[in-house]
């Protein structure tokens, strides 16, 4: 069976092929014939699009079996000659952009340009992974008289990848490029509400000569990534989604010999002074928190104003006000998601927050799930609006008097995903930079995410485990080195090291 394109080039309502795993470069039925299956929702409609069967152990284990097999024949391969396959990826990822962005935009929601600029982001990821070979040569040393000293990376063998919903398409191409070019093959479990887009993905890694094995789907829920926790077979686990859950994945996997990188969520705080240039710092500060309605990691949270900048928080509320929703914006993921959105803002408001900008009755349509985006003025720091995820596009406004006060708050939080500020003045720029207690941040930009080659990764309750996700910290998370130490001839001025 081959997948038929996704025709639709509007937000008109389109239903497209259920979901199936892909295991051996075919595409498979759940081993368990009364498998359940869900609804993949339209958003935007708040209706099927598609459905997907829910897999168990057993897929896995074939999966894995597949995978090794594979991986016996794909780690022989010299690194230049994988990359070649990447870039044959990269050229099929761009001929079919217009396509993946908007299957992307009907699974998950975003407009059709945020969709378009995460297939972008997924082809930068690519690109990194086609440098590899360039950069993944290792070193020698001739650390003595006659003995040198080499390291080279190689692959692990058969590792797997858990996704969220938010982005389908560019978080697994966090993980993809450096793990098959370390000679690894990877399987791949989507998340069970966007399912779709990795589909097309499989078909283009075939079409682009990635042998059969080397990339596997299987797609499901809790059970799906339990079996990939725990199966021998699996070396290596990669994992971004709530930290509730990364820490358990995490924990699972590592109790198993695997090693494991697992990313949680954020809570991220924008510190806003008095200096800074409204030019930069107002539509910025309303990009970062209603982006992708706020279902990102690196969306702000929490805006942390400092002193008088009473004029600034207004200019971002007019600016806010003047979103369309369904048109600047999308809606969120779920039903689910959109009662707990809303159940914040109100548990926010009852909690004495004066509610700036109210989306809670915001809807350009009967259909679909939809929360307007909402600013929270004068919250507690201590309240949940304050320090609980939420994940939707509310950004939580605390008035500080000073630096000091803003650091210790965002400082106090148990996550440590980003944090930026909005300033004029070097001396305060560096002084955020050096005092809060975040792994990326920014200087004027609200959505501090590293652009290639530099790593994906927070602190704190952000990130279990150790280095970052993406760049060259990927490459080495998904190989091992093997260090060689050589000598040829007996020395006649031999010290103790020959």
């Amino acid at each position: 069976m081959q997948l038929p394109p996704f025709s639709a080039r509007s937000h008109a309502f389109t239903e497209y092929a259920s979901a199936r795993n892909w295991i051996g470069g075919s595409w498979r039925e759940p081993l368990d014939t009364q498998a359940e299956s869900l609804d993949v929702p339209n958003p935007r409609w708040g209706r099927p699009m598609a459905r997907v069967a829910l897999s168990s152990a057993a897929d896995v284990d074939l999966a894995v079996t597949a995978a090794s097999a594979a991986a016996r024949n794909w780690r022989e391969i010299p690194i230049r000659d994988r990359a070649q396959m990447l870039y044959r990826t990269r050229d099929l990822l761009l001929r079919d952009l217009e396509e993946l962005a908007w299957l992307i935009s009907h699974e998950n929601g975003k407009i059709f340009s945020e969709a378009e600029a995460e297939v972008r982001k997924a082809i930068e990821c690519l690109e990194y992974g086609c440098s590899l070979p360039n950069l993944a040569s290792g070193d020698q040393l001739e650390v003595s008289r006659g003995v040198s000293c080499e390291v080279v990376y190689e692959s692990l063998g058969v590792v797997a990848g858990v996704v969220p919903f938010n982005f389908p398409i560019m978080v697994p191409m966090w993980m993809l490029p450096q793990a098959l070019l370390g000679g690894n093959a990877f399987i791949l479990k989507p998340s069970e509400r966007v399912p779709l887009t990795t589909l097309r993905l499989a078909e283009i890694f075939a079409e682009a000569g990635l042998p059969a094995g080397i990339f596997s789907l299987v797609q499901g829920g809790r059970a799906v990534v339990e079996a990939l926790c725990d199966h021998p077979g699996i070396a290596a686990l990669g994992f971004v989604g709530s930290t509730a859950v990364a820490r358990q994945v995490y924990g699972r996997a590592c109790a198993t010999g695997k090693r494991a990188l697992c990313l949680g969520g954020a809570k991220n705080h924008l510190l806003l002074v008095p200096d800074a240039d409204p030019a930069v710092a107002v539509d910025n500060i309303v990009a970062s928190f209603t982006g992708c309605a706020g279902q990102r990691c690196m969306a702000a949270s929490v805006l942390l104003a400092v002193g008088d900048v009473d004029a600034l928080i207004e200019a971002v509320a007019e600016r806010t006000r003047a979103l369309r929703l369904g048109t600047d914006m999308g809606p969120v993921q779920s039903a689910a998601a959109e009662a707990r959105i809303k159940s914040a803002i109100h548990a926010a408001e009852r909690a004495g927050a004066r509610v700036l900008v109210d989306g809670r009755s915001a809807r350009p349509t009967e259909a679909g799930y939809w929360v307007g985006p909402t600013i929270l003025d004068h919250v507690s720091p201590g309240s949940p609006a304050a320090c609980e995820e939420i994940f939707g596009p509310v950004l939580s406004v605390i008035r500080v008097p000073n630096l000091e006060s803003a650091l210790t708050i965002e400082n106090s939080n148990r996550y440590g995903n980003a944090a930026s500020v909005y300033t004029t003045s070097g001396a305060v720029a560096q002084r955020v930079m050096d005092n809060v207690e975040a792994g990326m941040c920014g200087v004027n930009i609200g959505v501090p995410v590293p652009r290639e080659p530099f790593g994906f990764g927070g602190w704190n309750d952000s990130c279990f485990g150790h280095g970052n996700l993406t760049g060259w910290d990927g490459y080495r998370f998904w190989t091992r080195q093997r260090k060689i130490s050589s000598k040829w001839a007996l020395q006649r001025d031999a010290n103790w090291m020959s």
